[in-house]
């Protein structure tokens, strides 16, 4: 009957761990899960088979979320959208997580946005906004030490120097071999786990008030007032709120918001977080198309600012357009 109940899990499970699990590693969370549940008391040896289907998922779900926290990232900056697709698609094939980018400037932003967000980089030289080699010295001169893989056509002897004189960990050069680009980068990845050399983290203000612009928040009691008048927010807009709050000043990603606060997998793809915030500016700013204390970080994420910088970076932040479908008081 276990093995009987753990195939009709496994095989619920496959169509949607399959797509972030990599080899047979689905069979384990799901199998973990299940003990889990067996060890609290639960009977699955009673559930039907559409039961252990819907409880699939939900155990998908929940061992998804851990395992994409721990997967290495590599942010590919190839401007070629054919064969940056293919990288990415073969290096997600490994079980790695993957953003690709098109130009330098982005690629740029990304890591300084935060520079233990990426495990590796592999970068080509020739690309728009600003050269592959002006990335890898801007990275370097700033101390950011991820490892760089440069993939470029350029071939000869001074290139590959220059290469290296950046800052460059490793150079492979066009067209190449795929099984020696995935060996160098589990190579670089075992030598160099930029993850080790991150600080500590500083341990969150868990604030049970604020006051920030027009607006002072009691979390505790929740109560909310702007210019001295009572708000109504809802409990997931109070969450979202206090989470910036405890994390003032620090860029935080989509991604995380949806782990933190949602407790949703990071990886899915969802507009909610942005709902939310636009509702959060919306309630907050003195004008919400020019956000001074929730502010967005272009291709990075979001920042929480109690007290207005005195200047406004226009190239790090955006404001976003408001729509009706944006005002609704849901909990998403």
């Amino acid at each position: 009957m276990v093995g009987n109940g753990f195939t009709n899990v496994a095989a619920a499970v496959t169509p949607l761990s399959r797509l972030a699990f990599p080899g047979k590693q689905y069979k384990a969370v799901v199998l973990l899960e299940y003990r889990k549940l067996l060890a609290n008391g639960s009977n699955l040896f009673q559930l039907t088979y559409l039961h252990a289907s819907q409880l699939a998922l939900e155990l998908a779900i929940r061992g998804l979320s851990e395992v994409m926290k721990n997967r290495k990232h590599i942010i590919v900056v190839e401007d070629e959208k054919h064969l940056g697709t293919i990288v990415k698609y073969n290096l997600e094939a490994e079980g790695y997580r993957v953003t690709l980018v098109e130009d330098g400037p982005t690629a740029l932003r990304l890591v300084r946005a935060d520079p233990f967000s990426f495990d590796l980089m592999i970068l080509d030289l020739m690309l728009p906004g600003m050269s592959g080699y002006t990335v890898c010295e801007s990275l370097r001169d700033e101390s950011i030490l991820i490892p760089i893989l440069i993939l470029s056509a350029r071939s000869l002897s001074e290139d590959r120097t220059r290469g290296f004189e950046c800052g460059a960990n490793q150079y492979l050069t066009k067209p190449f071999d795929l099984d020696e680009l995935l060996a160098r980068v589990k190579n670089l990845l075992r030598l160099h786990p930029i993850q080790s050399q991150k600080p500590p983290e500083a341990v969150p203000v868990k604030r049970q008030s604020i006051s920030f612009g027009r607006a002072t928040i009691n979390f505790e009691t929740y109560e909310v007032k702007v210019d001295e008048k009572e708000v109504k927010m809802t409990h997931k807009e109070l969450q979202l709120l206090k989470y910036l709050a405890d994390h003032e000043g620090r860029v935080i990603s989509r991604q995380e918001l949806l782990a933190e606060v949602w407790d949703m997998n990071g990886e899915m793809q969802t507009r909610s977080v942005d709902q939310f915030m636009l509702r959060l500016r919306k309630i907050f700013e003195a004008d919400p198309g020019k956000p001074k204390h929730f502010l967005t970080v272009r291709d990075a994420g979001y920042r929480f600012v109690s007290e207005p910088p005195t200047t406004s970076d226009d190239n790090s932040v955006e404001s976003e357009p408001i729509t009706n479908s944006d005002t609704t008081n849901s909990d998403l």
